[in-house]
């Protein structure tokens, strides 16, 4: 779970340009499709971004996310939302959604595909038949060392980062904080990267007809080092 030091820093530091340029290809995506889906859900939400893309533009939105940090930042951003503080291996709201989303390599985080496979089972429950699971996944071209870097933040505050690849098919993130040139905080955020055939194939085990598991999300698009896998409860 993300401390509160690291939400703000993720918060206010650019890392919700994502879920922006995200939330604009979905709107596209759902017109591509002629899609219009009443209820939406994104699940590993952060700090709402999706959520408020997706609730500007008529949809019903509800967000949930582990970390109470990027929770408090989101209904402090868009309080008319409702967001919940949940586990994605646990979560199953009663209420039933037309589209479901998980982006921002969220599902990354989960490591055991036991785990994965728990959690697609509990989607495919809130899923409204005929609706939608749309998330993304780091691909393996992703999952590659880097040089550190160094930001600086507010003026007092400089932030640290590190990606390293501590064994095949695993990504580690280090992130560490300095206030006035002393040491606040140190973060290591660990991702798994899974092969996409085992997940489509978990996916078709709880009940998904899967329509595509491709590295864009729309044709005109250049590819990317992430899957974007479209899910549908027929």
């Amino acid at each position: 779970m993300y401390s509160d030091v690291f939400c703000r820093v993720y918060n206010e530091l650019g890392w919700n340009a994502y879920p922006e340029v995200f939330g604009q290809r979905l709107l596209q995506w759902l017109q591509q499709k002629e899609l219009s889906p009443k209820t939406a859900l994104d699940i590993g939400c952060g700090t709402g971004v999706l959520c408020r893309i997706l609730d500007e533009s008529g949809i019903s939105a509800r967000g949930m996310d582990l970390s109470e940090g990027m929770i408090a930042i989101a209904r402090t951003e868009s309080p008319h939302i409702p967001y919940d503080v949940g586990d994605m291996t646990t979560y199953c709201p009663a209420e039933a959604f037309d589209l479901v989303t998980c982006t921002g390599d969220a599902l990354n985080h989960i490591h055991d595909l036991c785990d994965v496979a728990r959690i697609f089972q509990n989607v495919y429950s809130y899923t409204a038949p005929g609706g939608y699971f749309l998330f993304d996944m780091l691909r393996r071209e992703e999952a590659t060392a880097g040089e550190p870097f160094e930001v600086d933040f507010d003026g007092d505050l400089r932030v640290w980062f590190q990606l390293t690849q501590p064994e095949e098919g695993r990504i580690d993130l280090t992130v560490r904080v300095f206030q006035y040139g002393q040491p606040q905080l140190e973060e290591v955020i660990r991702e798994k990267v899974h092969d996409q055939r085992v997940i489509c194939d978990l996916l078709r085990s709880a009940g998904f007809t899967v329509e595509s598991c491709t590295d864009r999300l729309l044709p005109e698009h250049n590819g990317s080092t992430t899957w974007y896998v479209v899910a549908k409860k027929t």
